[in-house]
């Protein structure tokens, strides 16, 4: 087990995945962030079906850096209940890893 992390976030524009990536990054509260558009959601939001094209963040983080993570987004986020999702990473290729844990530092 290690304390890297994926953490998923969709964003409902280009302009709010910037600022979190931008924000994330220049804390270092992230090593790299992909950003994948579009992405089409369907989901069931206050009874009824949505649809939407969003950007899927994928976060590359700390386990351990989720807390502040989760305060910087929920601070710029435009979505009422955004989407944060930690996948624990268990394993990986030790030079990515070792990268990641020292960008994060």
């Amino acid at each position: 087990m290690t304390d890297a992390m994926l953490l998923l976030c969709t964003c409902p524009s280009q302009a709010s995945a910037d600022l979190i990536s931008e924000q994330l990054l220049e804390r270092r509260l992230a090593a790299c962030i992909n950003q994948l558009a579009p992405v089409r959601s369907v989901y069931r939001w206050r009874g009824k079906i949505e649809r939407a094209s969003e950007i899927q963040l994928i976060i590359k983080s700390r386990i351990s850096l989720f807390a502040d993570i989760e305060q910087r987004i929920l601070a710029l986020h435009p979505y009422e209940t955004p989407e944060l999702l930690m996948l624990p990473i268990t394993g990986g290729h030790t030079p990515y890893l070792a990268w990641l844990m020292e960008e994060t530092s």
